[in-house]
C-alpha cells in the first residue's frame, strides 16, 4: 500500500506535556470548529509542532498573505498551560476526501496525540439548522455518559439523535476505541454562511469547562461581521417576498450533521 500521510515535524525535540487536552476544529459547515481554534491558537501563541499531508486533500495549493504557496495540509500545535492544561490542537485545510483517508488521517492524529499521554479529545463543529439565529445554542455528545454528565451544568443541549459527519465526529468515536475519552460540541448554525457567531459560542463553552480564559475581543469582531452579513441576506430575502424563516426550527433527528 502506498504511503498516503507525510508528517513534517517542526521541533527538534518533542515538547513535554502532561495530559494535554487535544482539541480538533476542522473546515466544515460555517468553518464553526475552524473559527474557534485558529482563534485559540492565536490568542495562545501556540507553537507549531507538525504538518500532516494527505494524498486525499484536494489536488490544489493555498496562497499565503506573503504570496508563497503551500500544499494543503492539517496542522497541530501545542501549548504549555503553566498551571492551566496543556493542550494540543488540530486545524487544518481541509477533511480527506474518502472515508478511507478519514481514518487513516484520525489514527496518525490521535497516535501523535497519544504520544503525550492524552486522555481527553474535544471536538468543536457545526450543528446545521438551516435558520438563522440570534444566539446559537452549543449542542454536545461524549463518548461515555459520565463525561457528558460532568459538564451539563455549562448550559449546553444534550443531542438525542442523528448522527455526525466527517472528522469532527470521526475522531472521538476512534478516541474512545484508543481508551480517550471524547465530546463534541457543536454549535448552532444555519449552514448558509461563515459563522464566527457559532463558533464563539462554541470556543466559550469548552473554555467554561475547561476553566479557562482567552481574549475573544478578535471573534467577537468576525461575529459581529457575521450579524451584519446575515442582516444583509434577510433583507434581500424580504425584498424578494421569500418566506421568513421560523427562528428556532430543529432538523429531523434523523438528519446527519455534516461537522
Amino acid at each position: 500500500m502506498p504511503e498516503t500521510l507525510k508528517v513534517i515535524f517542526n521541533v527538534s525535540k518533542m515538547p513535554v506535556l502532561e495530559e494535554p487536552y487535544l482539541v480538533c476544529g476542522l473546515p466544515g459547515s460555517g468553518y464553526v470548529g475552524k473559527l474557534a481554534v485558529e482563534h485559540l491558537i492565536e490568542e495562545l501563541g501556540a507553537k507549531l509542532l507538525a504538518d500532516i499531508y494527505s494524498y486525499s486533500f484536494p489536488p490544489q495549493i493555498i496562497i499565503k498573505n506573503d504570496g508563497t504557496a503551500d500544499l494543503m495540509k492539517n496542522s497541530m500545535y501545542y501549548w504549555k498551560g503553566n498551571g492551566k492544561p496543556d493542550m494540543l490542537m488540530l486545524t487544518g485545510d481541509a477533511q480527506p476526501s474518502t472515508p478511507e483517508a478519514e481514518y487513516v488521517l484520525v489514527d496518525e492524529v490521535l497516535d501523535l496525540a497519544g504520544r503525550f499521554n492524552t486522555k481527553t479529545v474535544f471536538t468543536l463543529a457545526a450543528y446545521i439548522t438551516g435558520v438563522f439565529v440570534d444566539k446559537p445554542k452549543v449542542y454536545a455528545t461524549a463518548t461515555d455518559a459520565s463525561f457528558l454528565k460532568e459538564f451539563q451544568s455549562h448550559g449546553m443541549l444534550t443531542m438525542d439523535g442523528g448522527s455526525i459527519t466527517g472528522m469532527n465526529g470521526l475522531i472521538i468515536g476512534i478516541a474512545k476505541l484508543k481508551s480517550m475519552r471524547g465530546m463534541c460540541l457543536l454549535g448552532e448554525t444555519s449552514g448558509y454562511v461563515v459563522d464566527a457567531k457559532a463558533s464563539q459560542a462554541v470556543l466559550q463553552s469548552l473554555l467554561d469547562m475547561i476553566d479557562m480564559k482567552v481574549d475573544m475581543k478578535n471573534l467577537e469582531k468576525r461575529a459581529k461581521d457575521t450579524e451584519a452579513l446575515i442582516h444583509t441576506i434577510e433583507q434581500q430575502m424580504q425584498r424578494r417576498g421569500m418566506p421568513e424563516q421560523q427562528p428556532g426550527k430543529q432538523p429531523s433527528k434523523d438528519v446527519g450533521y455534516i461537522s
